[in-house]
C-alpha cells in the first residue's frame, strides 16, 4: 500500500487537488498500484477550524505519508505567524529537509513556445537556504529592521545545502542530455556565490562525462527568452531558480503547466509551481494540468526510490495523457484557448490513460 496526504490548500486548490486525485485514482485502477489517498486540512479552512492554516495534526500525517499533494495556498493573505498563519508550504520544504525543487519546463506538442525554440529544460533549484526570511535563521526571520528606514535581509549558503542541490542536478542530467548548468552572480556576491560554485564545481569534477558550464544570472535570463533549447538541467540558489523557473515555464507555453516536485532523502511534495488564483476559485475555470503532472513527478519519485515498475509506467503513462490531451486544443481549459472545465479536463486526462490499458491488453 502506498500512502499519499492531500492537502488542498486554498482559492483553486480544492478544485485542482480534486482533478489531480481523480486522475491518481485512475491510474491506481490501471497500473494496480495499491494508493491510498488521504486528506489533510491546510490554509483558511484549517485557520477556521484549528485556529492555524497549518496544524500539528497535518503535519504528524504528512511525515507518515509516502508522499504528499499540495494544492497552492494564499499565504500573503494569511494572518500573522503569531495568529496562526503560517504557510504550509515553506513549513514542509524547512520541516522534511526538502532540499531539492525541481521544475521542468517543456514545449507541448501543438502549443509552440512562446520564444520560438522548443524548451526541455529542468531547474534544479536549492529549496531550504538563500534570502528567503522563513528558511535563513534558526530563530526569527531573516529580515529585520533596526529602525523605521533601514531594512536588512539575511542571505544563507552552506556547504552541505550547495553540494547537495549539485548532486541532484548531475545526476538528473545523467538520465536526460548530460549537462549542466550552473546560475550564479558570483561576480556581484563573491563570498556567498563563491562557496556555491566552490561546491558545484567540486560535484562536476566527480562526473566527467557531463558538460558543464557557468552563467551569471542576468545573462541566463535573456539567453533563456534567446534559445532556451541550449539548456538541459540549471542548478542554481533558491531566489534565482524561482525566478527563472517561472520565466522557462512561460517560455514553454504557460505556469498553468509548470508541474513541480520538492523533494528530500525521504519525503516528497508534489506542488504546482503557480498561486492559488482565488479569483478564479469555485468557477471550474483553473488549469490543473500542472499539479497533474506535479503528482506524475511524485509517482515517479516512489518509483525510482522503491524500484517498482508499476510508479514508474504509470508516471509516464500520466505525462504522456496530459501531453496528448494538451496537444488537441478543443481538450485543453479555457486558459489554453480550449473550452473544457477542471474537472473535465481531468476526465480527459484520465480517458487517456484507460486507453492506454486497453491498449496494453491487446
Amino acid at each position: 500500500m502506498i500512502h499519499l496526504l492531500v492537502m488542498e490548500g486554498d482559492g483553486i486548490g480544492p478544485e485542482i487537488s480534486a482533478a489531480a486525485v481523480a486522475v491518481l485514482r485512475e491510474a491506481d485502477r490501471v497500473f494496480r498500484l495499491g494508493l491510498s489517498l488521504q486528506a489533510a486540512s491546510v490554509g483558511f479552512a484549517a485557520l477556521r477550524e484549528h485556529g492555524t492554516t497549518f496544524p500539528s495534526a497535518s503535519f504528524a500525517a504528512a511525515q507518515a505519508a509516502d508522499g504528499i499533494i499540495l494544492g497552492p495556498v494564499s499565504h500573503n493573505d494569511y494572518p500573522a505567524i503569531g495568529e496562526g498563519g503560517l504557510n504550509p508550504s515553506g513549513e514542509l520544504r524547512k520541516r522534511l529537509d526538502l532540499f531539492a525543487n525541481i521544475r521542468p519546463a517543456r514545449t507541448r506538442g501543438g502549443f509552440p513556445p512562446r520564444c520560438g525554440s522548443p524548451v526541455d529544460l529542468v531547474i534544479v533549484r536549492e529549496n531550504t537556504e538563500g534570502f528567503y526570511a522563513d528558511r535563513s535563521m534558526h530563530a526569527g526571520p531573516g529580515e529585520f529592521m533596526p529602525t523605521a528606514d533601514l531594512a536588512l535581509a539575511v542571505r544563507k549558503v552552506t556547504r552541505q545545502g550547495s553540494t547537495r542541490i549539485a548532486e541532484v542536478a548531475f545526476d538528473l542530467a545523467k538520465r536526460r542530455r548530460r549537462k549542466v548548468t550552473a546560475v550564479h552572480k558570483g561576480n556581484v556576491l563573491r563570498v556567498s556565490e563563491g562557496l556555491f560554485l566552490e561546491c558545484v564545481r567540486s560535484v562536476a569534477a566527480r562526473f566527467a562525462d557531463i558538460a558543464y558550464e557557468e552563467k551569471i544570472v542576468d545573462a541566463m535570463a535573456a539567453l533563456l527568452v534567446r534559445d532556451a533549447s541550449a539548456f538541459d538541467v540549471i542548478v542554481t540558489t533558491n531566489m534565482f531558480g524561482d525566478i527563472l523557473s517561472d520565466e522557462a515555464a512561460e517560455i514553454a507555453g504557460s505556469l498553468g503547466l509548470a508541474a513541480s516536485l520538492n523533494a528530500g532523502a525521504n519525503h516528497a511534495v508534489a506542488q504546482a509551481q503557480h498561486g492559488s488564483a482565488p479569483d478564479l476559485a469555485g468557477k471550474d475555470a483553473a488549469d490543473p494540468a500542472a499539479l497533474i503532472g506535479s503528482a506524475a513527478m511524485l509517482l515517479g519519485w516512489l518509483g525510482e526510490r522503491r524500484k517498482d515498475a508499476a510508479l514508474v509506467h504509470a508516471a509516464q503513462a500520466i505525462e504522456a495523457a496530459l501531453e496528448r490531451t494538451i496537444s488537441t486544443p478543443d481538450w485543453r481549459t479555457r486558459d489554453l484557448g480550449g473550452r473544457l472545465g477542471t474537472k473535465a479536463f481531468a476526465e480527459r486526462v484520465s480517458a487517456m490513460l484507460g486507453e492506454t490499458a486497453a491498449s496494453r491488453s491487446l
